[in-house]
């Protein structure tokens, strides 16, 4: 069984990003864990509520295992130690053969630092690591693009209203973003070939794959 680990900075920085992908890797036997380093307040422990979102949203992607770090909202930088030796733990427990983390250059401080670190940690522990874009990326570039169907996509949605208390979670924004995001990077002819009913896109960075003979 494939095990794939996606590690985010806050709550919904996962789902925003490939919930589609998340969802697409359960349905074909895959195992994934979830781990966000924060649950979403400045201070130690974070906000139950933003907790009780991620869990409920994870129910609906099936995600095997949604689990949290206590890293301070906003304090990334003063906790890279604490962070790192989150990372390792969480690594050691998941043994992944997989990982999705945010793409390193990102205006969110959180989010880049979480990027270093886990880089710095799934080189060391892990044989694929794969970047993710987020609204906050910086020229990003996608090596990998995953096209979803209409199903996955309502998938989503789902588990993005979970995040009650994210105002800022407009799905509309969101479906019309999935519909456009290939479209500069794929050439028209290219997609014109999409098999029918495909349609909805992610997109990823691969930073490192790794194939074995068989």
């Amino acid at each position: 069984m494939t095990t794939v680990l996606v590690v985010g900075a806050h709550p919904d920085d996962p789902e925003i990003a490939m919930a589609m992908r998340m969802r697409w890797y359960v349905l074909n036997g895959a195992r994934v864990r979830v781990h966000c380093l924060t649950t979403g307040a400045p201070g130690p422990n974070g906000t139950a509520p933003r907790r009780e979102e991620c869990l409920a949203a994870g129910t609906i992607l099936g995600v095997a295992e949604y689990t949290f770090s206590d890293i301070p909202d906003t304090r990334f930088v003063e906790h890279r130690g604490e962070i790192n030796a989150e990372l390792f733990r969480v690594f050691r427990e998941a043994r992944p053969d997989i990982v999705y983390t945010h793409f390193p250059d990102d205006q969110h401080l959180d989010h880049s630092i979480t990027a270093q670190e886990v880089t710095t940690v799934a080189l060391r522990e892990a044989n694929n690591l794969c970047y993710f874009r987020s609204p906050y990326s910086i020229g990003f570039e996608p090596t990998r693009v995953f096209v979803g169907t209409q199903e996955l996509l309502d998938t989503k949605a789902a588990a993005l209203k979970r995040f009650a208390s994210q105002q800022q979670l407009d799905m509309d924004v969101f479906r019309k973003l999935a519909e456009v995001a290939y479209r500069q990077h794929v050439h028209h002819r290219v997609a014109e070939r999409f098999p029918p009913g495909l349609e909805y896109a992610e997109l990823f960075r691969t930073a490192r794959e790794i194939g074995f003979a068989r």
